[in-house]
């Protein structure tokens, strides 16, 4: 009767969890692993790079210029450039540029490396969200998220918390699916606050000797579970999940209670500020998780529907996003470094695709997957280098262009996985993570 109550009460609030130990033989030698934890930062909508790590100046401003093949638009067509309205200031030892949208990244843009010549191939947000997260186009086949692939292949450093959590809205549940690996690899969803895991707060009569009683019951009676239903795989991985999420109601409050943190450290988030204060909590959530061993820790800001970074009507939608992000991921990294973290800690900010250097007879700008910018730190990444470029307008990759999947391929490498063994048979084919690109973006890595 525990065991059907516990089932019923955790069964629908967790739904995907652990992985104990890594499933697939795709190991580099150890000596080429770089990072044991992934931050990965995910802006719902399309983040414009003209505005904020490209600057392109307003040569072209007013002109028409040439937007042949844009979307799924074959026919010759032209649009106007839009004038960008930002002031770039060179940062750091490197000089890079960076928009006055993010001043608390530039300074710390000397542990960033920017990418600035990313494309992938769909122009709009739902296919290219499956693009870029899962590295396939359409959903023909139920393909894993990225953050899924990382669990399966590493599994768990920590036997009371999941490989992979999403903290924050995503755009999509492709986002946080673990496709045909199974919903055991799925991420998990964790949110700022008292409590974690919504519905997995334990009773507050309820002793911390009690639960250790019961949790103890419950794997007694799981045993003996597993005995009797040996080769049913399906039943032993809910038995599996339920046994986390019961160790979970114990070790999660504690690792994600932000408040437990000096003060100092929460102003260097910007919590308590209203601008930062809710994003802050994120930020300092994935680095309390990936201290106590959290393999994969995606975090989506903006998400639901489009995603709010979507900025067709007016560039200036971009100003508050920019605002509640720059000084806690700035706070991250410090943070990270001054803990001696960010040598093993591999930070990544990204979105779907970019925004074009036209408008749509407005001041805001359309998407743009052929070129774009994202930026990696920590993790054995270079700092204060920039890779790649786009064109003179900012429209397409021209300069050492890199489809989505090298991106994929370079967190993979510094991880310490070779991403052409990232492999799986199901649905009788054999399924690879990373099918397209040249790999690695080895000119980024230290």
């Amino acid at each position: 009767m525990f065991h059907q109550s516990m089932g019923a009460l955790l069964g629908g609030a967790v739904g995907a969890l652990w992985a104990a130990d890594g499933k697939l033989d795709a190991r580099l030698p150890e000596a080429q692993k770089k990072a044991d934890a992934v931050i990965f930062l995910f802006m719902c909508g399309g983040v414009s790079h003209i505005d904020t790590f490209d600057p392109k100046g307003n040569k072209y401003a007013g002109q028409l210029i040439d937007a042949i093949g844009f979307g799924d638009n074959q026919a010759e067509m032209k649009r106007p450039v839009i004038r960008c309205l930002r002031t770039f200031t060179n940062y750091g030892k490197s000089g890079i540029p960076v928009s006055d949208w993010f001043p608390n990244v530039g300074s710390v843009i000397d542990d960033i490396a920017v990418v600035r010549s990313l494309w992938c191939q769909e122009g709009n947000h739902f296919p290219a969200v499956i693009e870029t997260q899962t590295g396939h186009r359409g959903r023909a086949f139920d393909n894993p998220s990225f953050g899924s692939w990382a669990s399966y292949a590493l599994g768990t450093a920590n036997k009371n918390l999941p490989a992979y959590v999403n903290i924050g809205r995503p755009s999509s549940p492709v986002q946080l699916t673990g496709g045909y690996l199974g919903a055991t690899y799925a991420a998990t969803p964790f949110q700022a606050g008292p409590v974690p895991i919504p519905n997995l707060k334990p009773p507050a009569s309820t002793s911390a000797s009690e639960r250790e009683k019961q949790m103890e019951a419950l794997a007694k009676l799981n045993r003996e579970f597993r005995d009797r239903h040996a080769l049913n795989t399906d039943i032993a991985a809910r038995v599996e999940s339920y046994e986390l999420a019961a160790r979970m109601q114990l070790a999660a409050p504690g690792v994600v209670d932000v408040a437990q943190e000096p003060k100092h450290v929460q102003d260097l988030y910007g919590i308590g500020e209203k601008a930062t204060g809710d994003f802050g909590k994120q930020l300092l959530m994935a680095r309390r998780l990936v201290e106590n061993g959290v393999r994969f820790v995606q975090i989506c800001h903006a998400g639901g529907g489009n995603g709010s970074w979507d900025a067709h009507g007016d560039m200036k939608t971009h100003e508050p996003l920019c605002r509640a992000v720059d000084k806690p991921i700035a706070g991250l990294l410090k943070d990270l470094k001054q803990r001696g973290m960010l040598d093993r800690t591999l930070v990544v900010f990204t979105s779907e695709f970019g925004r074009s250097p036209w408008s749509q007879n407005t001041t805001g700008r359309d998407h743009n997957p052929k070129g774009y910018t994202s930026w990696l730190a920590g993790g054995g990444i270079k700092g204060g280098v920039v890779h790649g470029a786009t064109d003179e307008f900012g429209y397409k990759a021209v300069e050492d262009p890199h489809y989505y999947s090298d991106l994929h391929a370079t967190i993979l490498k510094q991880l310490g996985l070779d991403h052409r063994k990232m492999q799986f048979r199901a649905l009788g084919r054999l399924f690879h993570l990373v099918e397209d690109g040249h790999g690695p973006i080895d000119a980024i890595i230290a």
